[in-house]
């Protein structure tokens, strides 16, 4: 018997309408709050304010599960706890209330995601969408101008985001030398999937002259050095002069400012080294901390063991939390470094490689899942995820019943990031395990270009980019980003989902632009905001505290100009957040944003 599935996924909308009010005694209530509150609300009872719009969804169910918040149109909040006290509705209350402008969603989170690396690529040198060479060095030149300190031997320029696809071929330090403003220039740019970086001459003379192969990582050597991938990066990050604390504090707070421009109120951050663990935990307790984080702990050295670093973290207010780890099984399609099973369609002389090998994945899977850690492994080849499989059938078959499988799947709540290439015989063990598959929707979009040039159309067909076949197996996606390697918006991530189309033009796939790419694995609206609110939750170990709107959840939503619904497939795409809330608390505002860009513009000028 497999183990039963958290919630079963959605698969129609439901909206219930709300108000919100003001009341001119909320001055005592707000001096006692924990957080500045901004909005029309009204004061119903000690340590409770009441908010109402025009219209609230209180969660993503299926409509097998009926509504069971029909008429509900208000709710309210407690200043000292930071969540939902009740949900109630208007017309059958004595109290006062208003209406609000918008339409609520409960708080949205991102399944997979990289905070400190999403802040430094906001610091560094966009090049996504690049191409062409010269593109490249144009865009580089405009971000050495802009921060004349950056390409030091001291403070190496950083970027992300080329594609040898769209460039016509893999960079070389060549490349970079052929401009005199770059020549000279410490220079270290990432791989739109961050799995390579390329180089300049610079930093290549940094190193000896003959470098050895890494296992689990490439070295490119043709057409010429400079691209290091994988595992073979620490070559290069190993000498890079990291930030310092207080650089890394701004990455942090200019990346929450931004996810909270697009609705995120929490995200699973993807991988945290234990310095910048114990960075989070100092800033999680002071009132710039706005975004709820599930950190997974990546050892100092990837792949291994760390207990010395292992501590858990769990937040009073539920900020932060730390009971997870990251590891590692393969590299990325784009770059031909997921293992595949069969060899690559468009390389035949190789099938990827793997980071690590079976024995030692299901090793360090028994001894962080033993250390009381929820293990969630990197995988998109076939290969790699079946070695993570493996790996947690390792620990999981110790169960003597189906019952207490069950039991020790729900326990566990063993995670894939990526889940991008399964076998259909791997497909169906994801169900029997329990294993919650973690999803970027926009990494189908965002591949489609070459997906099938790298797997051929059958494989793609039978393995790849599955998404509405796994709901029909039974299991529960987490639905996420992956930023900064794709824009943090969830609204583009559940556009990808619904249409299987690129949010950022709507189009299909090449030569085939006005349809959506392998269809039959769409998600329905309601599908797709579960993954981004209930899955993400149950992901982690939050079911019934985040993703929702009711009686002792987090106090966190979304404000929208419109129902999601009325806004149309298309309409995904242009959707822009109203205002976002995390604990009661207002923490963007487009109004307020619009007049603070307004203020920024005026101030840049002479006056």
């Amino acid at each position: 018997m497999a183990p039963a599935p958290p919630p079963t996924p959605p698969t129609s909308p439901r909206w219930g309408l709300r108000l919100s009010s003001l009341a001119g005694a909320a001055a005592v209530l707000i001096a006692a709050f924990q957080f500045q509150q901004k909005g029309s609300f009204s004061i119903a009872a000690k340590d409770e304010i009441v908010y109402c719009y025009e219209g609230v969804k209180t969660e993503a169910l299926p409509s097998s599960q009926g509504d069971n918040n029909k008429g509900n149109n208000c709710f309210g909040v407690s200043p000292s706890t930071g969540e939902f006290t009740r949900v109630f509705e208007s017309s059958t209350s004595t109290e006062s209330v208003e209406i609000s402008k918008g339409y609520v969603l409960p708080g949205l989170w991102d399944g997979h995601g990289h905070l400190m690396q999403y802040g430094e690529f906001l610091h560094s040198a966009d090049l996504f969408g690049a191409g062409s060479f010269e593109e490249i060095r144009k865009r580089l030149r405009g971000y050495l101008e802009l921060n004349p300190g950056a390409g030091t031997r001291d403070s190496w320029a950083r970027g992300v985001g080329w594609d040898q696809m769209a460039l016509g071929g893999m960079p070389t330090a060549e490349q970079l030398e052929l401009d005199d403003r770059l020549k000279g220039r410490y220079l270290m740019l990432d791989r739109v999937d961050v799995h390579c970086t390329w180089v300049s001459q610079a930093i290549l003379d940094l190193l000896p002259d003959d470098i050895p192969d890494v296992p689990g990582g490439e070295i490119i050597r043709t057409p010429g050095m400079g691209v290091f991938c994988d595992n073979a990066m620490d070559i290069v990050t190993s000498l890079w002069p990291r930030p310092n604390t207080a650089t890394k504090k701004e990455f942090v707070k200019s990346a929450i400012k931004e996810l909270h421009k697009v609705g995120l109120v929490g995200m699973h951050d993807a991988g945290v080294f234990p310095g910048d663990i114990a960075l989070y935990n100092e800033m999680s307790h002071t009132e710039g901390w706005t975004l709820r984080v599930y950190a997974m702990l990546e050892c100092a050295e990837r792949n291994t063991y760390c207990p010395e670093d292992a501590k858990k973290i769990e937040h009073p207010h539920g900020m932060f939390t730390v009971r997870s780890v990251k590891l590692f099984a393969d590299g990325a399609l784009g770059s031909r470094g997921s293992a595949l099973l069969e060899p690559y369609t468009d390389a035949p002389s190789t099938s990827g490689s793997l980071l690590v090998n079976a024995s030692t994945l299901t090793s360090l899977t028994k001894s962080w899942s033993g250390a009381g850690f929820q293990v969630n492994i990197h995988a998109i080849g076939d290969l790699a995820n079946r070695y993570a499989i493996d790996a947690f059938e390792s620990v999981l078959s110790l169960s003597p019943s189906s019952s207490s499988l069950e039991t020790a799947a729900q326990h566990n709540r063993f995670r894939i990031e990526h889940t991008q290439i399964i076998h259909p015989l791997d497909q169906s063990r994801l169900h029997k395990l329990g294993i919650i598959p973690s999803i970027q929707p926009t990494h189908a979009t965002s591949d489609m270009a070459y997906a099938e040039s790298r797997l051929g159309a059958e494989r793609v067909k039978q393995e790849a980019y599955r998404m509405k076949s796994l709901l029909e197996l039974g299991l529960s996606p987490v639905l996420g980003s992956d930023f900064p390697v794709e824009p943090p918006n969830p609204f583009a991530g559940i556009y990808a989902a619904v249409a299987r189309k690129n949010p950022a033009t709507g189009l299909g796939a090449p030569g085939e632009e006005d349809r959506g790419w392998y269809t039959e694995e769409a998600l329905t609206l309601e599908e797709a905001l579960w993954g981004f609110t209930k899955g993400a939750a149950y992901g982690a170990f939050l079911e019934n505290k985040a993703g929702v709107i009711r009686r002792g959840a987090f106090a966190d939503w979304v404000v929208l100009d419109e129902p999601l619904e009325k806004y149309g497939v298309e309409g995904l795409r242009s959707l822009r957040v109203r205002e976002t809330w995390v604990g009661g608390r207002r923490v963007y505002s487009r109004d307020e944003d619009a007049q603070e860009e307004d203020k920024d513009s005026i101030g840049g000028g002479d006056l």
